[in-house]
């Protein structure tokens, strides 16, 4: 039996994000129960709506007992404790359940496989408080906006830099609530995403030049990306609405990858688990912004009728493939101060 193991950044992100209630209503990683719950029916044994398992992996030759405190090592330091509930086996039909998809070409499939299949569950204590300094916190997001006097706050998730498209759906969010909170993810991405610093000094030039300075928070999220698709989506909107957010946008293919997911199941699972269950936020459930050649403007099928014949694509995708061939993408997809303050960054691509 061992009492010591050592965690990656990632689970020691984890740790911190249930620490400050980022990750509520969970007290640890995932049990049996509520991870067969999470995977088959989207809800914590409590009944509480809950769409990604968060998980510890452990050796398998561990020995683990309930009732066991395990020690949590990250580079050698002794930085959290918790206190064993079970043990059990995440298999290929659970990781297909969560990624629709067994495909390693899938990031998230990758990644997952690439852990051991022992899963230990329990509650967490992180040790080193030190950890929390720079940490996202619910209690100061939502002072931040209680003292804008933002009593409706539409969350937006991102990992690229400010284009049109989502330049289109924030400013729809703008009319609907008092307050916008940009949140990027700045933590794991896959290879060819944006950096951290791109996104942000992207973001930093949009709110310095062209959205009112008091209708807009912005502050990274440190998580991993996991490309989830449907399941990230509710969860995106779980963790925006633990910060404090009223109101929180899907867009179209919602933390997808690859084609693996059509282009409106997040709204899909979405609109049934608000349907069914009491969120605690309210979906925007948005549709793609495109550029139409003949309205001449950012659009969506919702408002326009040239879909099939006059649309200009706008993604991230497609903006990272421009700067890739040393292009300067078109100001109908990205301006011009945008793209000027992502050139001015060390490194652009991961």
């Amino acid at each position: 039996m061992i009492d010591f193991i050592e965690i990656d950044e990632e689970t020691l992100q984890d740790i911190i994000n249930i620490e400050t209630g980022l990750l509520y209503p969970l007290q640890g990683f995932m049990n049996e129960a509520d991870f067969r719950s999470v995977v088959d029916t989207y809800r914590l044994a409590s009944g509480d709506v809950f769409t990604i398992p968060i998980t510890l992996d452990v050796p398998e030759d561990t020995g683990l007992a309930p009732g066991q405190t395990l020690h949590l090592s990250f580079h050698g330091n002794h930085v959290a404790d918790m206190e064993v509930e079970d043990t059990y086996h995440m298999t290929d039909a659970d990781i297909e359940k969560v990624f629709c998809t067994l495909d390693e070409k899938h990031p998230g499939v990758k990644k997952e496989k690439e852990r051991s299949t022992l899963r230990a569950g329990g509650k967490t204590v992180l040790l080193d408080k030190s950890l929390l300094e720079d940490a996202l916190k619910p209690e100061k997001t939502k002072k931040i906006f209680a003292d804008k006097g933002w009593k409706s706050v539409v969350g937006f998730q991102t990992r690229n830099p400010i284009h049109k498209a989502h330049e289109h759906l924030q400013r729809i969010g703008l009319e609907v609530c008092d307050g916008l909170f940009i949140n990027p993810i700045i933590g794991w991405k896959k290879k060819g995403d944006f950096t951290q610093e791109a996104v942000v000094a992207a973001y930093e030039r949009m709110v310095e030049e062209f959205y009112p300075h008091n209708s807009v928070y912005m502050e990274g999220l440190k998580t991993q990306m996991r490309y989830a698709g449907p399941r990230e989506a509710v969860f995106h909107a779980i963790i925006r609405r633990n910060l404090g957010c009223t109101h929180f946008i899907i867009g179209r293919d919602h933390a997808g990858v690859g084609g693996f997911y059509g282009a409106y199941d997040a709204h899909a699972l979405a609109r049934k688990l608000a349907e069914k269950y009491d969120l605690g936020v309210e979906l925007l459930l948005l549709h793609e912004p495109y550029y139409c050649k003949k309205c001449g403007m950012v659009v969506s099928e919702k408002n326009c009728s040239h879909y099939k014949t006059d649309r200009v694509e706008i993604s991230g995708t497609i903006i990272r493939k421009y700067i890739n061939e040393g292009a300067i993408p078109d100001e109908i997809m990205l301006r011009k101060e945008i793209f000027d303050a992502i050139l001015k960054c060390e490194q652009i691509f991961i």
